[in-house]
Order: structure tokens, then sequence, then C-alpha cells
């Protein structure tokens, strides 16, 4: 499971040195693609496949399963990170999450999502003040 909020940078070369708490779980290798809200979705080797089925299971005579198929694959990229514990992130990638040199990654349950730093910020600060509606919306979800 990915827990947590961290502050990273891209080098020159559009690396990242993944958090050391993740390492282990990515050194097999890792599909990254784009994410929503700009951001960039991460997913293990193993948690991949799970991805993979619920896609295959979207009804592909609607429209908007085939359009969100292609958004979702068509940009996905698979990465093993270096002994150093860093990835290369896709050009593709990084102008989908207008990535600088300052990043956030965050563990979002079975996935990592890399956000540009000033994005995630605007977006933090716009979602705070809805959590505790959605929360009651989804009420029926138990913690």
């Amino acid at each position: 499971m990915f827990v947590g909020e961290y502050q990273h940078s891209l080098d020159p070369k559009g690396r990242v040195i993944l958090p050391a708490k993740f390492r282990d779980a990515l050194s097999d290798g890792l599909v990254m693609t784009r994410g929503f809200e700009n951001c960039i979705f991460i997913f293990s080797q193993t948690e991949w496949p799970k991805v993979e089925d619920k896609f295959r299971s979207l009804a592909m005579l609607k429209k908007q399963a085939r359009m969100l198929t292609r958004f979702f694959f068509s940009g996905s990229s698979q990465e093993v990170p270096d002994k150093q514990g860093r990835v290369m992130v896709p050009k593709n990638l990084r102008e989908h999450a207008e990535l600088g040199k300052d990043i956030v990654i965050i563990g979002v349950t079975n996935r990592l999502e890399i956000w540009s730093k000033s994005n995630w910020e605007t977006y933090s600060s716009a979602a705070k003040d809805s959590y505790e509606d959605i929360a009651e919306e989804l009420a029926d979800i138990d913690l």
C-alpha cells in the first residue's frame, strides 16, 4: 500500500528518485501513465494487471469507454528504477502533468501519483473545503 506525501525534484534528464519507502515494491518495474487532474499515475508490476482487467471489463461499444481506454493506455510507459531508485519520466508524461523541477509524489493506496508542486498546491487548496461534503456523500463506505 502506498501512502504519504513526498517533496522531490526532477533532474535535468527528467528522472525522479522514488521515495525509499516504495523502492522495494517497484524494484521489478512499474507502469506510469496519464492520471487525472494533470498528474501521473504509477502502478507496480503486480498492480498493473488488475488495472488492465478493469479496463477490459468496460463496454467496448461505448464511445466514452474507448476514449478513456485510449487516454490511459496510449500514454503508458513501462520503466525499471536504476540502482539509485531513479526512474525516467517520459517527456509526454512530464508535459501532461506540467512537471518542472519541483514535484510532489503522493501515495494513494494502490498507486503513486506524481504532481507538479504548484498543481498539487492548487488542487489541495481548492479541494480541502470539499472533503467533509465528499465523505458525507460517500457515507456508505465504512472506515
